[in-house]
């Protein structure tokens, strides 16, 4: 397994670390959703895309999925979000249980097809995590900008 997983999760862990609960829920003008939501959402989709969540794992609470699912916004959030810190802890879980997938694992073939890109196995779906994430990444950064600047 590439280190580049852990160079990008600790950039992403790094960002977050940083960023106090009031700015996680500024949503700027132009911006879709807020950096919690884009936290969330960092977490949710490898969780989905390797694990099975919601359906086929219990790693992170299901209510997750209404929240940072891809086409969710804050401002349906029927829940309560999580805090920073919760999600940071979840991040650091998450780290370690990718870093434990195996050779094996990621050389399957993926159950499911997703409609972008041609992924055949979770070993191309891992690759596509590491540059969703550093897209989050860059969001997120951008966001903070802007909410530091009001």
């Amino acid at each position: 397994m590439s280190d580049q997983f852990d160079l990008t999760r600790s950039a992403v862990l790094s960002f977050v670390e940083n960023v106090d609960e009031k700015t996680a829920d500024v949503q700027p003008e132009y911006f879709n959703n807020t950096i919690r939501w884009h936290i969330g959402h960092v977490l949710v989709t490898p969780e989905a895309l390797l694990f099975g969540f919601p359906n086929h794992s219990e790693n992170v609470p299901k209510s997750y999925s209404d929240m940072f699912n891809t086409r969710t916004k804050p401002a349906d959030w029927q829940d309560t979000p999580p805090s920073l810190s919760e999600l940071v802890s979840e991040l650091k879980n998450q780290q370690t249980r990718i870093k434990e997938l195996s050779d094996d694992f990621l050389n399957q073939e993926l159950p499911y097809t997703l409609p972008f890109g041609n992924f055949k196995t979770y070993g191309d779906v891992y690759e596509m995590i590491l540059q969703h994430e550093n897209e989050h990444l860059g969001k997120m950064k951008a966001m903070k900008q802007v909410v530091d600047a009001l």
